[in-house]
């Protein structure tokens, strides 16, 4: 057995250890097997970070926005330069395609923390002006402060750096905590970005990495320090965040989860639709919050639609060396994961139909077979809940509103999209769909310069874009006499 890789936190500037000495064992989920152990941080640990994020806060703070855009730049520079080795980390963390990680996730992230560099120095604002007789008000946007921000393990590193590039364009410093599933990434950028902060001379405390589980989390979370909270999770932990938030009224940033639905109408192009649908709902193994695991169909279309999607199904690549270039998704991330898949298909009621797929492959790692059920209804677990699997469900419609319906009743709102020729249509869907993105005609495309983030359980707040942008400001109003 190959020696374990030792991952640590990174505070002020320093490679540190839990202070009690305790650590996680991390899994490689294609063998199932322990690969690397990581801190499992406790308060005092939590303290220091706080700490050193409190201390460079001022500095930070004040620094120009071109100063801001110059860290960010470099980041985004080093990120692309030492592309392949991030993406070795990020493939181990979480047993992804390599070749698809580098395209899909590390060039993306590149260009995300290049959007928010160019961000810090665009900040818009209301002009000064007037409103009272012989005073002059002006508006200013100011960073929070610390925050507190816990990442997942779907995306460890791109909804790391969601997280932190609008952070520090803001001029707030962070402490960033990785899932304990998939630390090894944001471990490794932690280390970057300490040799950048140095580089520029800037204080070590701006940004910090602590490694740990959901106690870490939530120490975090509670700390009197941040002010603000912002994690990618469950809808649970997202309610536990807001509940602890809500004692010091923390600001909270949620994005919690998703059941988008894919509406297909009787015009569309079954061939296109089934190509967009199949691979946003197996990409990553279905482990995406827009993942297009809900398909509504035009009861004309049904069969067609769902002979031609298992058959897409049955086809898509997965279950094999995680660096052939034919694998479109690798394992699920965890052991857990794995389980809650198995236990949705296990579960189906008897009218629901396996049409393809519904079973874990191999007995090493966490591999599922790529999925699709027909023969559901409304009230059904597998509709309702999120699998977060690479499951894909197919349901009917008759008419346009119906397919409304069926799309808002669930408690997620994340996104969704529409398929169809029809552009009146695709308007009016457009409007009715109750989710924080509609896509029409494709299906979990993203791009920096647009928001991303839903209503209900999915969340509030918003990801990318200028509006993730002024999600990490705060504004003051400073009127003065003439």
């Amino acid at each position: 057995m190959s020696e374990l890789l030792v991952l640590r936190n990174h505070i002020d500037g320093e490679y540190t250890d839990a202070a009690d000495g305790r650590r996680l064992e991390v899994t490689d989920p294609v063998t199932g097997e322990v690969y690397a152990t990581s801190p499992r941080s406790g308060a005092a640990d939590v303290d220091a970070a706080m700490a050193a994020a409190a201390a460079a806060f001022p500095a930070w703070r004040d620094a120009t926005p071109s100063t801001r855009q110059k860290l960010l730049l470099k980041i985004a520079d080093a990120v692309e330069a030492r592309a392949e080795e991030i993406a070795d980390a990020e493939c181990r963390n979480t047993g992804k395609p390599r070749a698809l990680t580098l395209t899909e996730e590390i060039g993306p992230i590149v260009d995300q923390i290049r959007f928010f560099a160019g961000a810090a120095r665009l900040l818009e604002g209301r002009a000064a002006g007037e409103y009272m007789e012989g005073l002059t008000s002006i508006v200013r946007r100011e960073p929070i402060g610390v925050c507190a921000q816990v990442a997942p393990w779907n995306y460890p590193l791109m909804m790391g750096v969601w997280k932190f590039a609008p952070a520090l364009a803001a001029g707030n410093t962070v402490v960033l905590k990785p899932s304990d599933t998939t630390p090894a990434s944001t471990a490794l950028l932690a280390g970057i970005i300490g040799d950048i902060l140095k580089e520029l001379g800037l204080p070590a405390g701006i940004f910090n990495v602590v490694c740990g589980d959901r106690e870490t989390g939530r120490l975090m979370v509670e700390h009197p320090t941040p002010a603000m909270a912002a994690i990618t999770g469950s809808v649970r932990a997202g309610m536990q965040v807001a509940a602890s938030a809500a004692k010091d009224i923390k600001r909270v940033h949620l994005e919690l989860g998703g059941k988008a639905p894919a509406v297909v109408f009787e015009d569309a192009d079954i061939a296109a639709a089934v190509e967009g649908i199949s691979l946003a709902g197996f990409f990553n193994a279905g482990q995406d919050c827009t993942a297009a695991t809900r398909v509504l169909v035009h009861e004309s279309i049904h069969d067609a639609f769902v002979s031609a999607l298992a058959k897409a199904a049955a086809a898509t690549g997965t279950g094999g060396g995680i660096d052939d270039e034919d694998v479109l998704y690798g394992p699920l991330n965890n052991a857990n994961q794995l389980a809650q898949v198995t236990g949705f298909i296990d579960r189906l009621p008897a009218h629901a139909t396996v049409e393809t797929g519904g079973h874990r492959i191999g007995d090493r790692g966490f591999f599922y077979a790529p999925t699709v059920v027909s023969g559901l209804e409304q009230d059904d677990e597998i509709i309702q809940n999120e699998v977060f699997g690479p499951v894909i469900t197919v349901q009917s419609f008759r008419d346009e509103a119906e397919a409304v319906g069926y799309a808002n009743g669930v408690e997620y709102a994340l996104a969704s999209s529409v398929w169809t020729k029809d552009h009146a249509r695709a308007m009016r869907m457009s409007r009715t769909l109750d989710f924080g993105c509609v896509w029409i005609n494709t299906h979990m495309i993203l791009a920096a310069e647009m928001p991303h983030g839903g209503y209900k359980k999915s969340g509030y707040g918003k990801d990318l874009s200028a509006y993730g942008f002024e999600d990490y400001t705060r504004v003051k109003h400073v009127m003065t006499a003439l």
